[in-house]
This record gives structure tokens, C-alpha cells and sequence, in this order.
């Protein structure tokens, strides 16, 4: 009879992280989310396709079995990709920053492609997204408990050191005054409004939500109705009058300023513009078929 025995090295201490949310995503059009920052990290594992995001204004092509981390404070943004969809899993990662083990400390992000050792750590992210979605009583213990396992793989894969983020004041408040923003962006919404229903003074909402998102709370109120209008000039024919009073807009002239500043083009002519590219993408199915 043999026996062996393996001892055991005590465990590091454990960082005080915390999981916010696991997303299934498929990018099969073209994307228009506005580069953004987060107060926390992401994560990406890509699990189909080719894609690319932008991160820091620099274009990072990605693929299939590829792990992107993206730390606090990191602007960045998916681009879309009709051709050929991609698929991917995000985490939102509270309290956390990657780290290279390098001394000039937190990068801005990492891209590994980790080939065959990706099962341990596609098998955890599926686990995650299992769990997630029977919404049972204990599920956000169990995902907390496998995002913990999954940064052990990580780093053992990657040999990223994990650092604590510093801690960021109001992100109750800014999460709130974030989704009441994306539930109900075609109502009339003040700086004055928010700061009422989320209990916090205006000038401090200010300061807090930039430290959040990167970006004032009107600013991302301003880039959540234009980007519904670009939604809805690609999928429906719907007057630009009607779709500028859909997504909160009380003046068309104003909604037309508007969607100039950020797009540098009118909303007719991002419409034309969408549907020549609808047409000159048939066209192109049609030669190769």
C-alpha cells in the first residue's frame, strides 16, 4: 500500500473584491457604446469569433480563447463586427487592480491568449454564468466564491499580481443615478432631480459620478438618448422629430445639435449613411452567393 501526502502552503491573504455582475455578450452589428471608465475592473474572456476593442483610443484586436483585463479608471469600448460575430463574458470586478509584478505598477490593460490552459478558466466563467442565471437565493455567495478561484487561475496562467483598488466614495448613489439614467432616459431629468432622488448634493453627484464613469451625469444622460435615437434611426423609419421626442428630447433643433456634436454628421444623414452601408453590404452577399 503507498500513500502520498502533499503539505499544503498557507494562503495568501484574501483581497476584499467584489463580484458586480457576469455578462453574455454577442457583438454581431455595429457597435456605438461611447468609450467609458469604470471605478472597477473588467474582465473578458473572449468564447467565439474575432473581435476588437478600443481601449486608451488604441484598437486591441481579440479572438477566441483570448483573456482581456481592463483596470479601474481605463477607457474603453467593443467594437461590433457583422462579418463575423463575436461572443464573449464580462465581469465586473469591485476592488481590484491587475497587476504585471512590474515596479512601475497597475497597467492599463492586458491581453493573454491562454490556448489550451483556457479550460480551467472557462469552465469557472461557466460555471459563473450557470449560477447567475437561476437566480437562486445563494447564487451571488456562489459566484463571489467562484470568482475567487477563478483569480487563482488567473494568476497562475497569466502571472498577474492582484493589488487592491483604492476605494471610491458615493458608488451606491452613482450606481443608482447610472441605472435610474438608463430606465428612464426619455423623461425630463435636472442634475437637480438626480441629486434629489439619490440624496446627495449636486456639485458632490458631480464630482462622485466622474470618478465612477468618467463622465458627468448629464453627459451620460446626454450619450444614452443619442445612442437610443442611432438605435432606432438604423431599425425603423420613424420621422427624426418622432425619435428625438422618444428619447427625451422636448426640440428637435436641439436633438439635432446634439447628435451633431457626437457624431459630426446630422441625423438624416447617419441614417443615409447607415443604409448605404445596409445596401452595399447585400450588394456584397449577393457576388460572393
Amino acid at each position: 500500500m503507498s500513500n502520498q501526502r502533499y503539505s499544503m502552503e498557507p494562503p495568501p491573504l484574501s483581497l476584499p473584491v467584489q463580484l458586480l455582475y457576469v455578462t453574455c455578450a454577442r457583438s454581431d452589428k455595429d457597435w456605438h457604446s461611447m468609450e467609458h471608465s469604470h471605478y472597477f475592473a473588467e474582465l473578458f474572456f473572449i468564447t467565439k469569433g474575432e473581435g476588437s476593442f478600443i481601449i486608451d483610443n488604441k484598437r486591441v484586436p481579440v479572438r477566441e480563447n483570448d483573456l482581456v483585463l481592463v483596470n479601474p479608471g481605463v477607457s474603453h469600448t467593443e467594437l461590433g463586427n457583422k462579418k463575423s460575430p463575436w461572443e464573449y463574458i464580462a465581469l465586473g470586478i469591485e476592488g481590484l487592480q491587475f497587476h504585471s509584478g512590474e515596479e512601475s505598477g497597475p497597467y492599463d490593460y492586458s491581453v493573454h491568449y491562454l490556448g489550451q490552459r483556457h479550460r480551467q478558466i472557462s469552465d469557472c466563467l461557466a460555471q459563473m454564468v450557470a449560477e447567475a442565471r437561476l437566480e437562486e437565493p445563494d447564487s451571488g455567495v456562489i459566484c463571489q466564491k467562484l470568482l475567487e478561484l477563478l483569480l487563482l487561475y488567473i494568476t497562475r496562467h497569466t502571472r498577474q499580481n492582484l493589488l487592491a483598488a483604492p476605494p471610491k466614495k458615493a458608488t451606491r448613489e452613482c450606481r443608482f443615478v447610472e441605472q435610474y439614467i438608463n430606465e428612464h432616459y426619455f423623461e425630463e431629468i435636472t442634475l437637480e432631480s438626480l441629486s434629489l432622488l439619490a440624496h446627495i448634493n449636486k456639485y458632490y453627484l458631480v464630482h462622485a459620478f466622474k470618478a465612477y464613469k468618467g463622465i458627468s451625469p448629464i453627459s451620460y444622460l446626454t450619450q444614452k438618448r443619442l445612442s437610443e435615437a442611432m438605435h432606432l434611426l438604423e431599425t425603423t423609419n420613424y420621422p427624426v422629430t418622432k425619435i428625438s421626442g422618444m428619447v427625451g428630447y422636448s426640440s428637435q433643433s436641439y436633438f439635432s445639435q446634439a447628435f451633431r456634436r457626437m457624431t459630426s454628421m446630422s441625423p438624416n444623414q447617419y441614417r443615409k449613411r447607415n443604409e448605404k452601408k445596409m445596401l452595399e453590404s447585400k450588394q456584397e452577399t449577393g457576388r460572393q452567393n
